[in-house]
């Protein structure tokens, strides 16, 4: 049976057929063989039996003979038994009897004499094959006294042997009625099993129709009630995919969505700022100063839209399962440091103080696996939303902390903001979610791709204040707030053992 790979994975109707027919085509030989060497053992026990009878009867006659009419003259058989042995018109018939000193008495002289490396023992009856010239025969022998002879003497061979004609046609008879029915019943049995497989795998062809008769949208579980128990597993794990599709598409809507409510927002205002200033140069009212506020307001809008979009492919690219397929090691270490010095200009333009606290990049021991550019949108994201929301003076730190022994890379970006309450902590990381009274602009994506982020790169989150809070969600002592720090925990591995992936590939 030839090997398929998976790719050319053929029809399970025919691979179920191949495997039980395959069996019965190697069986089948054997059974003819084996049918033959048993044949040839039923055919042979009744002829050795009448061969063996023949035999014995023959030395009981030639015991009883006088040791004085052996010695003078040769054997003579009664004409009985002469003639009894010479009536089988099937077969050819020996006997031969050989005297004390193994001359012989009677019978044929081309007979072999047994070669037997036992003493022979008197009376016991003995079965060979051999050939007397070119035909094979069956030989019955035994050796005996003669009535009145010591014990110890010498004794003598009785042979009678019979070619194998009406042993090879019994043998025939027996193969023919056993394997002829065969020819008939082998035919029967394929079509049974074919029969019996095309109706076994009936439930299989029903299910397919019923999957094939649906409609594209419709991504309701299948019924397990009515498949087989084997098929069961098959239908749930379609069931769990289902499911998932059915959440992924809920959630593509709803993303899509919502992209498309908060872009319209600077759309329209692009729109009317556009058509007022049309209307005021059209009615001659324009001044520069009008003009230049409008161009701002636009500038402003189209920024707002321009950042939306890239929220929204960062949101898309952070939601890619592919890409777990392109990770490499990372330095997060160096990764922090990269942004935060792109975020330098923003920070000073803000009043704020941007830091980075931590292990230096070249002094780094571990490496996250994981997407250096979805790693990078993280910590973007993370100091992004730091420096929207810490006022006029507060401070933003990114730090990046090592366990060489738990193997574990810790990220964190606090500020001195207002915080966020504890009620709202999981309501943030949801998309287009943004706090009410905050008066900061936003997408309200940033803190959701973080999410998906450290979801891809099996981290965990925790999200608590920068310093404790004294008051119930009020301001501290020194006025300001208790600020919002950001926690992630990387599984990491030592740089030495994460770089021998690389080569080998």
């Amino acid at each position: 049976m030839p090997d398929r790979s998976p790719s050319q994975q053929g029809s399970l109707f025919g691979e179920i057929l191949d495997w039980m027919l395959a069996p019965l085509l190697l069986i089948w030989p054997i059974s003819v063989a084996l049918t033959w060497l048993v044949a040839q053992g039923i055919a042979s026990r009744p002829y050795d039996r009448e061969l063996g009878e023949v035999a014995r009867g023959l030395a009981l006659q030639s015991a009883a003979t006088t040791p004085s009419a052996r010695t003078k003259t040769r054997y003579a058989l009664a004409p009985e038994a002469a003639a009894l042995l010479r009536a089988d018109a099937s077969d050819t018939i020996y006997y031969q009897v050989l005297g004390l000193r193994g001359e012989l008495l009677a019978g044929d002289a081309k007979l072999p004499v047994p070669t037997d490396d036992a003493p022979p023992v008197p009376w016991e009856l003995h079965f060979r094959d051999d050939e007397v010239g070119i035909d094979a025969v069956r030989i019955a022998y035994l050796w005996f006294a003669p009535e009145g002879a010591a014990k110890g003497s010498p004794l003598m061979l009785v042979q009678v042997a019979e070619t194998d004609g009406k042993r090879a046609q019994l043998t025939n008879d027996i193969i023919k009625g056993v394997i002829l029915p065969q020819f008939v019943i082998l035919p029967l049995a394929v079509l049974l099993v074919w029969l019996a497989l095309a109706r076994g795998i009936a439930p299989l062809n029903e299910l397919q129709h019923r999957i094939r008769s649906r409609e594209s949208n419709d991504l309701s579980p299948i019924d397990e009630a009515r498949v087989p128990d084997e098929v069961a597993p098959l239908v749930r794990a379609i069931n769990d995919l289902l499911a998932r599709l059915d959440s992924s598409i809920s959630r593509q809507k709803h993303f899509l969505a919502d992209a498309a409510h908060q872009l319209k927002t600077p759309l329209a205002g692009l729109r009317t700022q556009a058509e007022f200033i049309q209307r005021e140069i059209d009615a001659g009212r324009s001044s520069p100063e009008d003009l230049k506020r409008s161009l701002q307001q636009i500038a402003r809008a189209s920024e707002r839209g321009a950042h939306t979009v890239n929220q929204l492919l960062s949101m898309a690219r952070a939601e890619d399962a592919e890409q777990a397929l392109n990770r490499e090691p990372v330095n997060l270490a160096d990764v922090a440091v990269e942004t935060v010095r792109d975020f330098v200009p923003r920070a000073l333009e803000r009043r704020l103080d941007l830091g980075y606290e931590g292990v230096q990049p070249d002094a780094a021991r571990l490496r996250v696996h994981g997407l250096p550019v979805l790693l990078g949108e993280l910590v973007r994201n993370l100091v992004d939303n730091a420096l929207l929301y810490t006022p006029a003076g507060g401070t933003v730190t990114v730090r990046v902390t090592e366990d060489p022994f738990g193997q574990v890379v810790v990220l964190q970006v606090e500020d001195s903001g207002p915080g966020i309450p504890p009620a709202e902590r999981d309501k943030v990381f949801q998309p287009f979610y943004r706090a009410l009274g905050t008066g900061v602009e936003g997408s309200g994506l940033g803190l959701a791709i973080v999410q998906e982020i450290v979801q891809q790169h099996d981290a965990s989150l925790v999200l608590d204040d920068t310093r404790v809070r004294r008051v119930a969600g009020g301001e501290l002592a020194d006025g300001q707030g208790p600020g919002a720090r950001f926690t992630i925990r990387f599984q990491a591995r030592m740089a030495s053992a994460t770089a021998e992936p690389e080569n080998s590939s």
